[in-house]
């Protein structure tokens, strides 16, 4: 049996030494393939042996590490009683901190024994609020491993240890009472104050980024809800959408939201494809057209037969794979990972030689410890877990609502590195809707028999050059003549890029390029040059004029494909990323130069087989290039696999949308510039998150040890940094994209830098 993925939400996780600690244990199991644990949306992805581990033991192994995985009914539940349990811990601290704050700061309120009263309000901070940095230290210690609550643990417990120390045995109790007015040397301090400062603004920073991580995945949450809820069946019966079966019909009216994906098979409307897509422009539909699941009808009255329901709906795999996407990890993460296995034991090694250093100096133990007790707490590495994931999940979660599916992670860094884009013409370019227009024949030849065996021969081919020939037959043939050639059709051979044969009635036909052909009378040459010339698609149809003679070209079909109204301005968008754009085509090299020059592409590649296309990417990327491959068809896969980046239209073929990396719903090529710049302004916000995670440490744990930073400021700075790591990842939720964008704007100038 292959292995299966499934998704477990994990619960108790406070920093990414425990996520890396989960995936390392997971990923140890016998018959576990691959694990990995996203810190920011606490789930694990398990890939697993199903005849060797059951979902049960992952879940058993995630308890004995310390944490718990509830079932996904009960997840939602979990979570919100996390944040619940947070926010009373919160105010408990707030409330015993600030007063015991002011006493041990303003002399003016200072009594007698105040620090006793200090002692009973921080207490219960330090061991109720601060439970939970306890716990997770005891569990880091129990598996030989120190985290971000190793050091809150040991500085708050620091703090409160050496100041019930001086209260009790050291004299500190008497502060404020006349005799300590009088004479004596006074007691060492105490920092009653510090340790609740640190838990309180620690968990206020905690608080604040389980709002936003939240706020971060928005995006992810209101896509999946925006689906219908009931469908109304053609006999007026309104049910769940869940007993709605393929093959059901169901009626849409004006306004509603199309029940799920199926094919129109009565009406006519407008559908606002905006949901799933970000294009404004609705799309005209009637009988035959296929429609999405959550978008919703404009006008008409349309009757409509589901094809695909539940988890088969272009909705639920949008979900799905925008999903996937946020739960995985840039490369940039695994340097993230290296630094962060060392950096806690580095940090507590560091607090100790400040410590020592301190006294071996001849400073007091209460300045000493008030150095390494900042350290400690300055150098809590959150923020640095936060800055990758955090990213990602806004990042990908703005780009479903814009309709393009980013598929990864570890895209996102190949994309900013992109200089140059390979851009099929038809379906991509162009409408993929092709029509003929002109036949030209050979003498003595008939228009409607060449276009009848060019017919009979493409009505078996799914191309859109085949099926405007065999529609166009279709419609202008002569009474009594049919295309339908049943078993008079045999030898049906597909030449991919070249065309196609077959025996006609014993008769050998050819339909498809010049080179299929023996020889090309003068006037079909001509004919075939001219139509070139105008950007039309020229295709032959010939049989030998003599049984068992060279098969000769007899007659030349006009087939022309319209260019996109958009395709001019996102080649544009594309030149103002800073990209050069290649046609790459298996059309004639005058068609593609033509719609190269209506498009303003740089340059075009024509002619090519589908491993011709191959070859030329793997030829750019020979020369240095990182290639971006933009593709819809079948023969467009091997290409957008081989590429550095492959974007697929979604309006194209199953197999091209699964071997790219990004997916444009819509058909609007524009969209594909809008991924490169969305993907790129996320790796930009990546880089920038761990720029100040690690600027911020690298400058606050020397400012710690030099003792320039007292504690309770060093909690403040700690919890804030965190804060802004998952604010600067939320603005990726302003995103607009760079369509109709002018070249003086700042952002796709920025862009354009990949930056």
């Amino acid at each position: 049996m292959s292995s299966v993925r499934t998704d477990l939400p994990i619960e108790g996780m406070t920093c990414t030494a425990c996520a890396a600690r989960i995936g390392k244990g997971l990923g140890e199991i016998h018959g576990v393939d691959e694990a990995s644990v996203n810190f920011a949306n606490h789930r694990a992805t398990v890939v697993y042996d199903p005849e060797t581990v059951t979902v049960g033991d992952l879940r058993a192994t995630v308890a004995s590490l310390g944490y718990a995985s509830p079932e996904a009914e009960d997840q939602a539940e979990a979570q919100t009683a996390l944040r619940r349990t947070l926010t009373r811990r919160l105010v408990l601290a707030a409330v015993l901190t600030v007063p015991a704050l002011l006493i041990s700061m303003v002399p003016a309120l200072q009594f007698a024994h105040w620090p006793w009263v200090a002692f009973v309000l921080i207490t219960p901070v330090v061991f109720v609020s601060g439970a939970g940095f306890h716990r997770a230290a005891w569990l880091n210690l129990r598996h030989g491993t120190a985290t971000m609550d190793t050091l809150v643990s040991l500085g708050t417990l620091a703090a409160w240890g050496w100041s019930t120390v001086v209260l009790v045995f050291l004299g500190a109790g008497d502060m404020g009472t006349d005799s300590m007015a009088t004479g004596g040397s006074a007691p060492p301090n105490v920092y009653f104050e510090t340790a609740g400062v640190i838990i309180t603004l620690i968990l206020l920073g905690k608080w604040f980024e389980a709002r936003a991580t939240r706020r971060s995945g928005d995006a992810l949450r209101a896509l999946a809800e925006m689906g219908a809820k009931t469908a109304i069946l053609d006999d007026g019966r309104e049910i769940p959408l869940d007993a709605l079966e393929v093959g059901m019909r169901f009626v849409v009216r004006p306004g509603d939201k199309v029940a799920t994906d199926g094919v129109v098979v009565d009406g006519h409307s407008a559908i606002d494809m905006s949901m799933l897509t970000g294009e404004p422009v609705p799309v005209e539909v009637g009988p035959g057209d296929t429609v999405i699941g959550a978008t919703v009808n404009a006008n008409g009255h349309l009757t409509v037969e589901a094809t695909r329901v539940g988890a088969d709906t272009a909705l639920a795999q949008i979900v799905r794979l925008v999903d996937l996407a946020q739960g995985s990890r840039a490369p940039v993460q695994r340097l993230v990972d290296r630094v962060a296995a060392v950096f806690v034991p580095a940090v507590l090694l560091i607090a100790l030689v400040t410590l020592v250093g301190w006294l071996a100096t001849g400073h007091t133990a209460s300045e000493a410890f008030t150095a390494a007790v900042a350290l400690l707490i300055i150098a809590c590495p959150c923020a640095l877990g936060l800055a990758t994931p955090t990213a990602i999940m806004v990042g990908t979660g703005r780009g479903a609502q814009l309709g393009v599916i980013i598929k990864g992670g570890e895209v996102l860094e190949r994309t900013e590195q992109v200089d140059i884009a390979v851009v099929d013409k038809t379906g991509t370019l162009t409408e993929a809707r092709m029509e003929l227009t002109d036949v030209v024949t050979a003498p003595g030849v008939d228009r409607d028999v060449a276009l009848a065996r060019a017919a009979a021969l493409e009505s078996l081919s799914e191309h859109p050059i085949a099926a405007a020939i065999a529609r166009a037959a279709t419609a202008t043939g002569p009474p009594g003549r049919s295309l339908s050639v049943g078993p008079a059709l045999t030898d049906f051979v597909n030449q991919p890029g070249m065309g196609v044969t077959a025996q006609l009635d014993g008769l050998e036909v050819r339909v498809g390029r010049r080179s299929l052909f023996d020889t090309i009378p003068a006037q079909i040459a001509e004919a075939t040059s001219a139509a070139e010339a105008q950007g039309t698609t020229a295709v032959l149809v010939g049989w030998p004029d003599r049984p068992g003679g060279p098969v000769a070209a007899q007659a030349m079909l006009a087939v022309t494909d319209r260019v996109r109204s958009t395709s001019a301005a996102a080649v544009a968008d594309l030149h103002r990323l800073g990209l050069e754009v290649v046609i790459l085509t298996g059309d004639n090299r005058r068609t593609a130069e033509a719609v190269a020059a209506q498009v303003g592409a740089d340059r075009v590649v024509a002619e090519v087989l589908p491993e011709d296309k191959v070859a030329e990417v793997r030829r750019l990327q020979a020369e240095g290039h990182i290639v971006a491959m933009i593709g819809d068809g079948v023969n467009d896969a091997p290409a957008l696999a081989a590429a550095d980046l492959g974007i697929a239209m979604g309006t194209g073929t199953d197999v091209a949308i699964e071997a790219s990396d990004l997916t444009v719903v819509s058909g609007d090529l524009r969209a594909a510039a809008d991924a490169i710049a969305l993907s790129r302004r996320t790796f930009s916000t990546i880089k920038g998150n761990l720029f100040w995670a690690f600027a911020y440490n690298v400058a606050a744990i020397p400012l710690a040890a030099l003792g320039v930073l007292n504690p309770m400021i060093a909690a403040g700075a700690m919890g804030f940094s965190s804060v802004f790591v998952v604010t600067n990842s939320l603005r990726l939720r302003r995103f607009k994209g760079v369509r109709g964008a002018r070249v003086s704007d700042p952002q796709v100038l920025a862009l354009s830098a990949g930056s």
